[in-house]
């Protein structure tokens, strides 16, 4: 019956996300403008992120830039589902890790909150998977520049929320 109910929401949602034809371009718009993020300068404590998911299968950043160091992230998630029916996560794999195949293997990782243990050697840092309005902040070491991937582990999402950690 939660698979039934999960498919229902995730349908919905693929139809809301989809939208109407006249705010299309005023969402384009704001997506474009919002891709990138360093929230604050990195400094002696190193660079604070944050990233916002909501019901419709989207994060407000593709790409994410940091200072070699600490990274300080906060997950925020903005709408009103429940994890169990639109659970979101962030994951940021060592870079040059496949991300389709990472998504694949953490279908199968619900104990773990599709954060698979068996690919552990290929996560850098994640947050837990929480639920509609509420947040999760992790700190986390990054001490080799490079293109660092990201992205929601929450079945069926990597299609929508995926993007790219920049470590200089």
């Amino acid at each position: 019956m939660k698979i039934v109910k999960y498919l229902m929401v995730a349908s919905i949602a693929g139809l809301v996300a989809c939208g109407g034809g006249e705010d299309k371009k005023a969402e384009q718009t704001t997506t474009e403008e919002t891709k990138t993020e360093t929230t604050q300068p990195a400094s002696s404590e190193g660079t604070t992120l944050e990233i916002t998911g909501n019901d419709v299968m989207k994060f407000d950043k593709t790409e994410l830039r940091a200072k070699a160091g600490k990274i300080t992230l906060t997950l925020i998630h903005d709408g009103k589902l429940a994890k169990e029916a639109m659970g979101h996560n962030v994951v940021i794999l060592k870079p040059g890790s496949d991300v389709s195949a990472y998504a694949a293997k953490a279908v199968g990782a619900r104990d773990t909150e599709y954060v698979p243990a068996s690919e552990s050697a290929s996560v850098v840092a994640h947050t837990k998977l929480i639920g509609g309005g509420e947040k999760d902040t992790i700190e986390f070491t990054i001490s080799e520049p490079g293109t660092y991937p990201f992205l929601c582990s929450f079945p069926g999402h990597v299609g929508f929320m995926k993007g790219d950690l920049i470590v200089e």
